[in-house]
């Protein structure tokens, strides 16, 4: 009988320890960012951040969730353990020049996350692993003048100064 328990407590040991995630403590992180900077013929605005994520705690491969702006996409892991990628796109007209702070949580951090969207609570209340920033300086959408509309103002100042000077020839 006590044999039947201990096995059960072992079990039981077993089960809790792969459940439980690991947690990152100390959390440094070095990133990157590519945004779109030409947007004459594009309808949206590319947004990629990659980063490295080191724990003081060594802990690798966490599963991790990003919050921009009131939406939440999870992180793609690349290449090794510790490097992650978040991409998202804005609509041309929508998106605005300045820094998009990305939140990015771990399991437990997006679990609070998406508890606190549903009760209607403040997500800025949910601790955050980590912050990234990414400055967007804005996309080029064309000149203020069209190459048309300086022709046709070139045509009217040359036939202008063609009539005008042959009138003064004539005269």
């Amino acid at each position: 009988m006590a044999c039947g328990k201990m096995y059960s407590l072992v079990c039981m040991l077993i089960l809790v320890s792969y459940s439980s995630a690991d947690v990152c403590t100390k959390p440094e992180v070095s990133a990157s960012a590519y945004t779109t900077q030409d947007a004459t013929v594009l309808t949206n605005i590319a947004f990629v951040a990659e980063f490295t994520l080191k724990c003081g705690n060594h802990v690798t491969g966490l599963p991790l969730y990003a919050e921009i702006n009131g939406k939440t996409l999870p992180a793609a892991r690349i290449g090794d353990d510790n490097k992650y990628q978040v991409s998202w796109t804005e609509d041309v007209k929508k998106a605005r020049s300045g820094d998009y702070g990305i939140n990015l949580y771990d399991e437990e951090g997006y679990a609070a996350l998406r508890k606190a969207i549903r009760s209607g609570e403040d997500p800025s209340s949910v601790k955050s692993l980590v912050t990234i920033v990414v400055n967007y300086p804005g996309a080029y959408q064309g000149p203020w003048v069209n190459s048309e509309f300086m022709a046709a103002i070139l045509s009217v100042l040359v036939w202008y100064l063609a009539f005008s000077a042959r009138s003064k020839l004539l005269a």
